[in-house]
């Protein structure tokens, strides 16, 4: 426990300081791709595989992992590299943790980790058009080069093996708290398109608008020009839902940029990442966020916003 503790306080050290670390990696091409280490928990060598009929096609088959099945997958066919270079072999595979679920990818060469700013994180360029599997883009120096640095939206990698459900369960929705959403505004900061949509689509159900942007930085100045105009930040969202790892500003300096600022500090933030565990709980707590789900769960969602309208109908009543 004490090493765990440890751990999650290194960690927590690079919230609020608006850093990540990245693993950087190749997939038999000229490029260099990247993971946020916060979403690894190991590389191992290539393990055996048992094929499973009539699976995706991105999927190369399901290993024993630590006492439990995952699948693997072919992250090169995933993001459809399709140059063919006959001296790759996928040697590794990354163990990965997302939406509460643990899956590995197929890999080369591992590189090194690289500890990196937000600030120095980019969207993909529009040339890459709308079908990239990329969330952002860094120039990281390797081996006296400045290098480009590919980074995987590893959530739309899995929303083509996965098909994720938008359906709201009975039970879950109060009708007397919805008939006071319709109308109600969110903002929605994530730079995942697949996360926007996911998000998008549930919440529309309740009639609620939604406002979306793809990075913190844009997020926090749209908050301050509210407040700039004289216009109080709580009437004109409901609500924040941001996620954690994000171009230019993560989520955890966001949050802790608007708490910082009396004329929005009582904003009702929840943060909504594919990131899990005990070092995301320290996070929360650090910066102070009032809920935090993992994604994507369409009740959680609903149940979040229900939780934000009840509070503002019992301060009225």
């Amino acid at each position: 426990m004490s090493k765990l503790m440890s751990s999650i306080d290194q960690r927590t050290k690079l919230v609020g300081e608006n850093r990540l670390e990245l693993l950087m990696f190749k997939l038999g091409s000229r490029h260099t791709f990247a993971l946020n280490v916060f979403k690894i928990r190991e590389v191992i060598t290539v393990p055996f595989m048992n094929t499973m009929p009539g699976s995706h096609h991105n999927l190369s088959g399901v290993t024993n992992y630590r006492g439990v099945s995952i699948p693997v997958i072919d992250l090169r066919a995933a993001i459809k590299i399709t140059n063919s270079e006959n001296t790759y072999e996928a040697v590794n595979v990354i163990i990965t943790e997302y939406n509460r679920s643990v899956q590995g990818f197929l890999i080369g060469q591992v590189m090194r980790i690289v500890n990196t700013s937000w600030s120095d994180i980019q969207p993909p360029p529009s040339t890459a058009g709308k079908n990239n599997f990329l969330t952002a883009i860094t120039q990281v120096d390797i081996d006296g080069k400045n290098e480009l640095v590919e980074i995987i939206d590893v959530e739309k990698v899995l929303s083509e093996i996965i098909e994720y459900d938008t359906t709201i369960s009975k039970g879950i929705l109060d009708e007397e708290i919805a008939s006071h959403l319709k109308g109600k505004k969110l903002l929605v900061v994530d730079d995942s398109a697949t996360a926007l949509w996911q998000i998008r689509e549930t919440l529309s159900q309740l009639g609620l608008e939604i406002i979306e942007l793809k990075d913190g930085l844009k997020a926090l100045n749209l908050l301050k020009s509210w407040a700039d105009d004289g216009k109080v930040v709580t009437d004109e969202i409901l609500m924040m839902f941001t996620d954690a790892e994000m171009p230019e500003m993560d989520g955890y300096r966001l949050t802790a940029e608007v708490r910082q600022d009396p004329r929005m500090s009582d904003l009702f933030i929840a943060l909504n990442t594919s990131l899990s565990g005990s070092f995301n709980d320290a996070m929360v707590k650090k910066v102070g966020c009032n809920r935090f789900i993992s994604k994507f769960q369409p009740d959680l969602l609903v149940d979040v916003v229900q939780q934000r309208m009840r509070e503002i109908l019992d301060a009225d009543s």
